[in-house]
């Protein structure tokens, strides 16, 4: 067997030294992954240390087997034709039997067709010859495997991310039998599978180390293939990855081959796909080289999987405020394009981080916001950890106790959210207005106790604010039911009156007002036709209600049995429409809201923003100067009250005022009746 020198180019024959102590052929490298740490990750970028020993393939077992048996396997290359063709010898650990007597293959216009001329039959023979000279190997059948498909699948690549295809790009060109053939050998190799994922990986580095452009189909569909069934594959050995990534930074094919391998894992699982996101590429988001294809991946997993449900429990406050300085931060290491694109994926990413039980958990993010919101942080930001604490103490009981531990350590930030809260009042739940009483109350007394150590902008702003929202609290909106209820008081009262001054209803004013108006006699008239037509229709009811009765039953009995059947099936057709309406609704809501979000031009919302500084304006200059003057107003009544009482306001007092109102508004209606009857008997 070959094996590169790798400093001076040249190829050597291996002499064959001692013979293999482990017994049946099985190579000494090759060991159950449950046995040994994986290792492959450290092997693929020391290029300091000594060339790496190549584990026994079927290629050494060929030779060995022709020596042994006198059997001509495959044919041992030579030194001589090695040095002739020393660019045709493939630089990897393992080559396809194939690849002994035929060092180079033909490249292929596409990767379609190579899949297409792709002998099958031949792959199950070689993997059928690997398993009979190595039975106990599951690790060089899976190795043959790739080698076998990279070789056979040499065409150019075109970039290491492979952007511009399906996210299953190589793999969904492979056809059903080639698929079935590579699922049933990884099925029988599944204790192997993570050294054998961790190899693909590690070989495809080291020939990208080679830049000899060599292609690396063959280990893409292999990473493919494992992950599809088990994505947990990639996430297990994350740091060590994320160690290696950083180790190559300065070369970006091999970081974007890295994080694109990885990467395969959430196409098939959300959490998985947002593990390596979070453990790989929020480490490097700040890496010119890297970011486009991070925040790439990140959209097209979001995209992928729309039912974020699978991905609570992935993201926590760690993770989350960085995507928060990224998406908000003004000159931060993404480009203004990027930090777009990434304030588009913001509100899934929120989700996300909120997680299945916000109620449980959102006060542990409020610090964070609470920390950020400074009075010179952007507009876009602030109005962002406005919005964001706002719905903590909204969703979340607890964040109200972890803002009053807060408070002291961060009275500019409490500033901010409480002129948010006062601004925003009407529109907060009613639960909160609640809840906020008693918070507002310890704030008050926070204040009073800091005013005689502290004096500051920010502590005297947070007490005027905490005053007015008290205010807030204890006015409500207008009382249209109390004044209902005061008027009808007033009017029995006013007749009431009117009967006890008068002895009884004939003799009262209202009586004569209503006798002569015309509204007496005319409801005397109404009654009487009332009475009659009642009397009437109950004796025809008696009547004939009977034979109609009957008769209704006759005709209508079997057309309302048949209604009622229709309204059952119909009943049961509607409740199962709406249900699927429901689901559709529930799962279609998120993604057109999000859409409207991203797709709202940013005038719509400064066209709100003005049309709530006008509405703020026209409260603070017209409607709340308007309150103040007819509090003035009631403020001098009562006062005039007063004095008409002689200073003390008391029962008989106010008895005799509305006494001397209702004497007076009554003779006003009298003045005024006799002038409009006057007037209209001069019209006529």
């Amino acid at each position: 067997m070959a094996t590169n020198n790798g400093s001076v180019g040249k190829w050597e024959v291996v002499k064959k030294g001692k013979k293999n102590s482990n017994p049946g052929g099985k190579p000494s490298g090759d060991k159950k992954s449950g046995g040994a740490p994986r290792k492959a990750l450290t092997e693929s970028n020391l290029l300091s240390r000594p060339p790496l020993v190549m584990s026994e393939t079927l290629y050494d077992n060929f030779e060995k087997m022709a020596k042994k048996q006198n059997k001509e396997q495959v044919p041992p290359p030579t030194t001589e034709s090695q040095n002739k063709k020393p660019a045709a010898a493939k630089p990897s650990k393992k080559t396809s039997p194939v690849n002994s007597p035929h060092p180079s293959a033909s490249t292929h216009k596409s990767l379609e067709e190579a899949f297409k001329v792709l002998d099958v039959w031949e792959l199950k023979q070689q993997l059928g010859r690997s398993q009979t000279l190595f039975p106990e190997s599951p690790s060089v059948w899976v190795k043959d495997l790739a080698g076998y498909l990279n070789h056979k699948l040499n065409v150019p690549e075109s970039e290491p991310t492979l952007s511009n295809h399906a996210h299953d790009y190589p793999y969904c060109l492979a056809g059903k039998e080639l698929r079935g053939v590579m699922k049933g050998l990884i099925a029988q190799c599944s204790d192997t599978l993570p050294d054998f994922f961790d190899h693909c990986v590690s070989t495809m580095l080291r020939e990208l180390d080679r830049q000899t452009d060599e292609p690396l189909h063959g280990y893409r569909v292999c990473i493919q293939a494992i992950l599809q069934d088990k994505p947990r594959i990639a996430t297990q050995n994350l740091p060590e990855y994320l160690e290696l990534l950083r180790s190559v930074q300065n070369r970006p094919a091999k970081c974007l081959t890295i994080m694109w391998a990885l990467g395969q894992a959430g196409f098939y699982d959300l959490s998985q796909g947002l593990r390596v996101w979070l453990g790989i590429m929020l480490p490097v988001l700040g890496v010119k080289s890297l970011s486009s294809y991070a925040l790439a991946y990140l959209q097209r997993l979001l995209m992928l999987h729309a039912n974020l449900t699978k991905g609570f429990g992935i993201m926590g406050p760690k993770e989350f405020f960085p995507l928060l300085d990224f998406a908000f931060m003004p000159k931060n290491a993404l480009s203004s394009s990027l930090q777009e694109q990434l304030r588009r994926l913001y509100p899934r990413l929120k989700v996300l981080a909120f997680g299945a039980k916000p109620e449980s958990t959102l006060h542990t993010y409020l610090p964070s916001f609470l920390s950020r919101a400074t009075p010179h942080c952007p507009d876009d930001m602030k109005r962002e950890l406005l919005s964001s604490m706002t719905e903590c103490l909204c969703v979340d009981v607890q964040s109200l106790g972890v803002w009053r531990q807060l408070y002291t350590k961060h009275l500019p930030q409490s500033g901010l959210l409480l002129n948010h809260l006062l601004k925003s009042w009407k529109a907060l739940p009613p639960k909160l207005q609640k809840n906020l009483q008693e918070t507002i109350q310890s704030f008050r007394v926070t204040n009073e106790e800091m005013r005689d150590t502290v004096e500051s902008q920010e502590l005297l702003e947070c007490n005027t604010l905490c005053q007015n929202l008290q205010v807030k609290m204890r006015s409500g909106g207008f009382p249209w039911s109390r004044l209902f209820m005061v008027l009808l008081v007033f009017i029995a009262g006013f007749i009431a009156q009117d009967i006890r001054s008068h002895g009884s209803f004939t003799d009262s004013r209202t009586a004569g007002y209503l006798h002569h108006s015309g509204v007496a006699g005319v409801s005397q008239q109404a009654w009487g036709k009332v009475t009659l037509y009642t009397k009437q229709g109950f004796s025809w009811l008696e009547t004939n209600a009977p034979h109609y009765y009957s008769e209704s039953v006759r005709v209508l009995g079997p057309l309302m049995e048949q209604g009622l059947e229709k309204a059952k099936s119909t009943a049961a057709l509607i409740a199962d429409n709406t249900e699927r309406l429901i689901l559709w609704v529930r799962k279609s809501a998120p993604l057109l809201l999000d859409w409207v979000i991203t797709n709202t031009p940013d005038s719509v919302f400064q066209l709100l923003a003005y049309l709530k500084e006008l509405l703020l304006l026209l409260h603070r200059d017209h409607i709340l100067p308007a309150l103040a003057h007819a509090s003035r107003l009631l403020q001098g009544a009562w006062s005039s009250l007063q004095e008409s009482c002689n200073g003390e306001v008391s029962v008989s007092c106010l008895q005799g005022h509305a006494v001397s109102f209702t004497n007076s508004t009554w003779l006003l209606l009298q003045h005024t009746t006799s002038a409009i009857k006057t007037w209209a008997q001069e019209l006529l």
